[in-house]
């Protein structure tokens, strides 16, 4: 009888799983990336995102920044009022769908249309992406982002690196294929670890030259062919400011476009010893220092206009809320404070 009841039990999670809108979406979303012809025909009743040179086309309402999402009978309007092709669309690539499986697409149209005749015929304008992020809400930060960073892959590998023929896109937009040689390219994201130092009670904070006055974030770095993350978190702290790493944690993950697409794997790291004096590496960092709790809690709660003294220097600020530095910096703070 126990057998009986394990039986139906999994039997009714299955059918729970296989019929959840999670596992559906998804399902969906693998066959329009396998079926070209399914995903042409379900551009024809989706949702498009446009682009112009990898800039996003943004709609300011009120005080907010909005994401227009045109149906594929607007876009069409649009080619066909410019007398554009249709085939501008072919160029698109898949990004995602709802709970409804309504498929959303990004489209550069750079190439097609000018910037302004776009941006006057539907009301808004195209934003650089970094602006962008800043100023939409969390989800449709992470789809500019992910969108973006998928259409600078497809216009940087037209062609193949082995016999240097074009390679072809399929319509989703998942993969690229060489005919000529027969080998298939997918997007791919570089890993990066990004670390946040502490030696218990102070956090370790640092500044590139490139970076917006008075903005410090935790240490990162790209992984080396071959490393861990482990390893990649040991080689970075040791190069970039001179300290051992003694115990390191996992946090969290983030997709980031720049400077190309970059898995942001997150991490806490503890130094312990008599010698935590910071050897910065001046060829990497402008300036690196430990914050104790205080000055980062007062950090968080400023935004680079409000950092700006009347000297003429800059209070210390850090990433904003989109950034997953920003978390790592937040989950110190309650570990201090709790």
């Amino acid at each position: 009888m126990a057998a009986i009841y394990q039986a139906a039990y999994r039997r009714a999670a299955l059918f729970c799983r296989s019929h959840s809108t999670y596992v559906k979406k998804m399902r969906y979303l693998n066959k329009l990336k396998e079926d070209d012809s399914l995903c042409r025909q379900a551009q024809t009743s989706g949702t498009f995102y446009l682009f112009h040179n990898l800039s996003p086309f943004l709609r300011k309402v009120e005080e907010k920044y909005l994401i227009p999402q045109l149906s594929a009978a607007e876009m069409k309007r649009i080619l066909e009022k410019f007398k554009e092709t249709e085939q501008w669309i072919e160029k698109s690539v898949l990004i995602g769908c709802s709970d409804e499986h309504v498929p959303h697409f990004a489209l550069d149209l750079a190439g097609a249309l000018e910037r302004s005749v776009i941006e006057a015929e539907l009301k808004g304008s195209f934003t650089d992406l970094r602006k962008a992020l800043f100023v939409v809400d969390e989800d449709s930060s992470s789809l500019l982002a992910s969108a973006q960073a998928l259409l600078r892959w497809h216009d940087s590998h037209q062609y193949c690196s082995k016999t240097g023929q074009p390679t072809q896109k399929n319509v989703a937009g998942s993969k690229r294929v060489c005919h000529a040689s027969g080998i298939t390219y997918y997007p791919q994201m570089s890993p990066v670890v990004i670390i946040l130092v502490s030696d218990g009670s102070r956090c370790l904070l640092a500044r590139q030259p490139s970076f917006p006055q008075g903005m410090y974030t935790a240490l990162s770095g790209f992984c080396d062919i071959g490393e861990a993350v482990e390893e990649t978190a040991r080689r970075e702290v040791a190069e970039e400011v001179g300290l051992e790493v003694e115990s390191l944690w996992y946090s969290a993950s983030q997709h980031w476009p720049f400077p190309s697409s970059c898995l942001m794997i997150a991490c806490h790291a503890l130094v312990r010893g008599q010698q935590l004096e910071i050897s910065m590496n001046s060829l990497e960092l402008e300036e690196a220092r430990w914050f104790g709790l205080e000055e980062v809690m007062e950090g968080l709660k400023r935004e680079p206009k409000s950092a700006k003294q009347d000297n003429g220097n800059f209070l210390p600020w850090f990433p904003p809320k989109q950034a997953i530095a920003h978390q790592l910096i937040n989950e110190w703070v309650k570990q201090q404070t709790s």
